[in-house]
């Protein structure tokens, strides 16, 4: 049986339409709606970005991604007020990243989720990638 769609506010639309843009500008990317939230894959690959709209009751909008334990480590450890080790998916080096306080910089989110789109993106769809300067 599949999840239900989640119910959202405004707010949390807003910044999943913004995320949404985000990741569907990246070559090849697929929305996918996964445990009742979408989802953004590398063509149709894996899963890149993961959004959490008060997953269990989290209090937060936020999005998952895969980006390595490296960079987990780093990034809690740099803002953990931002960042976060996501319930299921910290344990495969994946890092949450929240996006509802007013002092988002979207560039930093465009900027991570292009990393973890290349994590999981075949050579085609890297290809298709220009070169970041």
């Amino acid at each position: 049986m599949a999840h239900p769609l989640k119910p959202t506010t405004d707010k949390a639309e807003a910044i999943i339409d913004r995320l949404r843009v985000i990741c569907l500008g990246l070559p090849g990317a697929l929305e996918k709606l996964a445990w009742g939230e979408p989802t953004f894959r590398a063509g149709k690959g894996k899963m890149f970005a993961q959004v959490d709209n008060n997953h269990h009751e989290s209090g937060h909008v936020a999005v998952w991604m895969p980006l390595g334990f490296e960079a987990q480590d780093e990034l809690v450890a740099a803002d953990a007020d931002r960042y976060f080790i996501p319930p299921y998916q910290g344990v495969r080096g994946w890092v949450g990243m929240r996006l509802d306080d007013d002092d988002v910089d979207w560039d930093d989110v465009a900027e991570v989720l292009e990393d973890a789109f290349r994590l999981v993106a075949g050579k085609r769809l890297l290809a298709e990638l220009e070169p970041r300067g």
